[in-house]
């Protein structure tokens, strides 16, 4: 075979990737055929004016592909066996179609926002990340590293290292008179959730969920083949006339509670209705996940403890997470629960993923060991709580304003409710547009629920205003701003 024609082009390609090319469309395209013997490798490289050894990496290359064979002596020649779709010498092989695919479930694509594109930050559950001892956090790791066990760096340990596992339940006991006998870590609490609901639910089991509530939460039971039961909310949380309703109505399998600030609302449940729902979930033989996702940051007294710290029946999924303690990038969840449960749950963690990161893990128990983490925790707590008087402050003066606002002070956590009593429906697109990220109360219903209390978009009137992640001055610019887009005709 005389040398095809071929000139090299100034692309990122190596120039044997783009002889190897223009072999492989002659072959393609019939210029030649099975078993045409090629030129030698330095007269191509004469004709061509490159180098023979970038000649026999092309050839070498298309040996490998299967468009040819090299025989000893003999040179390089053309297989008899193309893997091709055409050839002069050979029958067209199918046009493949693009395949429609059938989905198990069929998701949309998850929607992430970079907050750091915003300059406004109301967030419900950000921390204030420049706040974070990252010096104190790398010594920790750094310390780590020194002298790591290497054994914990192989599979094992699904439910977390030991380390932290100790740690972890040494704080509960003392800070939110939770004891436990084991822990499941997880790579934050969304992991935990979909784990409890693998282990419970099965396609078309109901799961009863506050009408107003955390998204991903309910997206992962759905996923796991739920029916979702929204259940009434009134000032003082969950309603137990109408969870007890649904429970005659519904086989309800699984109960998903934020008895601690309520996400969205902020609405702490009293005592009385946590007992009368613990009763009622006993009764209907009902399982409880208590998700407490912020449990520190609590200013007017002691919060509550976790339903889980009296759980005689061994009901109660308890799941909490070192997001909002740390930063979410973290990773770090954690699940207690009935040891039966436990067993079921690492069973199905070790399907997804074996193990957590284990620096980042013993990372955290040295910071906890060393006094830190609480330290850390401390310095947090006084700084959110100033920047809670300060938000219900600025809303205050609004209301004297005379802007239709309301709001209920809660007794904790990263946020507050804001009845702003005019629809909101098109707020957040506006606000997105000014540079200030927030929530508004649409964002927290569950259209496919099997039983809906979803109001009339008309009657979406509520923003969810997190005052942790940014320090006062924004909180009062972002307000400023946001204020003039709700209240155009207040503040023009």
């Amino acid at each position: 075979m005389h040398p095809l024609e071929f000139k090299t082009s100034v692309s990122k390609e190596a120039i044997y990737v783009q002889l190897a090319h223009t072999l492989r469309q002659a072959i393609k395209a019939g210029e030649l055929i099975k078993g045409t013997k090629l030129s030698s490798a330095r007269t191509m490289a004469d004709v061509y004016q490159i180098n023979r050894h970038t000649v026999m990496n092309a050839l070498q290359l298309l040996v490998a592909e299967g468009w040819l064979e090299s025989k000893e002596k003999s040179g390089y020649f053309v297989t008899r066996s193309l893997p091709i779709d055409s050839s002069c010498q050979q029958q067209k092989q199918p046009q493949y179609q693009k395949k429609h695919l059938t989905f198990a479930t069929t998701m949309s694509e998850p929607v992430t926002h970079d907050l750091g594109q915003y300059q406004y930050q109301f967030a419900g559950g950000l921390p204030d990340i420049a706040s974070f001892p990252f010096n104190e956090f790398k010594s920790a790791l750094s310390k780590v590293c020194q002298r790591v066990d290497s054994t914990k760096l192989h599979y094992g340990d699904i439910g977390g290292v030991d380390e932290l596992k100790i740690q972890i339940q040494s704080y509960l006991y003392r800070a939110r008179s939770l004891k436990v006998d084991d822990l499941l870590v997880c790579n934050g609490s969304q992991e935990a959730l979909f784990l409890a609901a693998s282990v419970f639910i099965t396609s078309g089991d109901y799961v009863a969920c506050e009408t107003l509530g955390y998204p991903p939460a309910r997206r992962a039971f759905s996923a796991c083949g739920a029916r979702l039961i929204d259940i009434a909310q009134d000032q003082e949380g969950l309603c137990v006339a109408d969870f007890e309703l649904q429970l005659k109505q519904h086989n309800i399998k699984m109960l998903y509670l934020t008895p601690l600030h309520q996400y969205p609302t902020t609405v702490t449940l009293s005592p009385t209705r946590r007992l009368q729902i613990y009763k009622l979930c006993y009764q209907y033989g009902v399982v409880i996940i208590e998700d407490d996702y912020d449990h520190e940051f609590h200013y007017r007294c002691q919060p509550l403890q976790p339903m889980a710290a009296d759980d005689p029946a061994g009901i109660v999924i308890y799941i909490s997470t070192f997001s909002k303690l740390m930063f979410a990038g973290a990773r770090v969840g954690y699940v207690s629960a009935a040891d039966e449960i436990l067993v079921q749950m690492r069973a199905r963690k070790q399907l997804m993923n074996h193990k957590n990161d284990v620096l980042t893990q013993l990372g955290v128990a040295y910071w906890m060991a060393a006094g830190q983490f609480e330290r850390h925790l401390k310095r947090a707590t006084k700084l959110y709580k100033a920047r809670y008087h300060a938000m219900a402050d600025v809303l205050v003066q609004y209301q004297q304003q005379g802007l239709p606002l309301q709001f209920i002070k809660p007794d904790g956590g990263m946020a507050m409710w804001v009845d702003c009593q005019v629809n909101v429906q098109h707020v957040k697109q506006a606000a997105h547009k000014k540079g200030i990220y927030l929530q508004t109360e649409d964002e927290f219903y569950f259209a496919q629920s099997a039983h809906s209390l979803k109001p009339s978009i008309t009657d979406m009137r509520h923003i969810r205003l997190g005052f942790a992640g940014q320090n006062t001055q924004q909180m009062q610019a972002g307000l400023t701003e946001l204020m003039k887009i709700i209240y155009p005709q207040y503040l023009s």
